[in-house]
């Protein structure tokens, strides 16, 4: 009896897969199938443990097609989007995974970074991270999320703009100032101007600042004006410095290599890009 459970569900994947599906729940599996909920349960564990599937999240499985057997897990691009939509939060692939899928990255991205709308823990699907930050306020900038396509349907990601706004709004995201600048030196030619700026009228101040003076500093200060006007028409901003880990060290607190008045920005470090 088991083993024809195990054996109806192997075949509902295996129909899942010809038609080109990586992921299922629970409930579709039980109205599919027709066993209880325990039967399908000791199942889906059996087959979890010969990692055919696994299980991010309660009740939602993803399918690990043959060429993955040995990464334990098809890409997260595969399915982030039916699991958020199973969970039931928004979200968007963003930070470094978002500069990498625009073009923009000097080094492979260890962690498939995931903004959302709900405090949610890691999850290890295989050779994959997926690491979600917070955004409290995700619908504010739902201008700067485009739809992107995907082996298996579509995800949502950060666009150019937006991606460099959280690189410095999510440092401990980035890998330093030294990666964002070195990031945003590639990103900063397919930022749209105009989206900036009105990505700027939500955000924190003091993003905006050193996002503008990094902009300035690459060459790219053009595509900043607008940004600038937006974070006047806001009022004078206070003093920010560029790089709050450096203005904490001792062999850098205790001096400025620049002190930029038209960013407010005070900068105990030059960032170092790498070429």
């Amino acid at each position: 009896m088991v083993h024809d459970q195990r054996s109806a569900l192997s075949s509902y994947i295996n129909r899942l897969l010809s038609l080109g599906r990586t992921v299922f729940t629970a409930e579709d599996a039980l109205i599919e199938i027709g066993v209880s909920r325990g039967a399908f349960l000791d199942a889906a564990e059996r087959l979890q443990r010969r990692g055919s599937i696994l299980s991010p999240r309660q009740g939602f499985y993803v399918i690990v097609p043959p060429q993955f057997a040995s990464w334990g897990a098809p890409p997260p691009a595969w399915y982030i989007d039916a699991l958020m939509h199973h969970i039931g939060e928004a979200y968007y692939v963003g930070l470094l995974k978002a500069a990498e899928l625009h073009g923009a990255t000097h080094q492979a991205v260890m962690e498939f970074q995931v903004i959302s709308s709900k405090r949610l823990s890691k999850i290890r699907a295989g050779r994959s991270l997926i690491t979600f930050y917070y955004r409290k306020d995700l619908e504010a900038v739902v201008a700067g999320i485009e739809d992107r396509k995907t082996d298996t349907g579509k995800m949502k990601i950060s666009s150019p703009a937006l991606t460099a706004l959280d690189l410095l709004r999510y440092p401990q995201a980035s890998g330093g100032i030294d990666n964002v600048a070195t990031v945003l030196s590639d990103l900063s030619s397919k930022i749209d101007a105009d989206q900036l700026s009105d990505l700027s009228v939500v955000m924190e101040r003091p993003i905006i600042q050193r996002l503008g003076y990094l902009m300035d500093w690459l060459g790219h200060g053009q595509i900043a004006t607008q940004m600038h006007n937006t974070l006047l028409s806001r009022g004078v901003p206070r003093w920010t410095h560029l790089d709050r880990k450096a203005a904490l060290d001792l062999d850098f607190a205790t001096e400025l290599q620049e002190r930029n008045n038209r960013w407010r920005v005070q900068v105990h470090r030059i960032p170092e890009i790498d070429e």
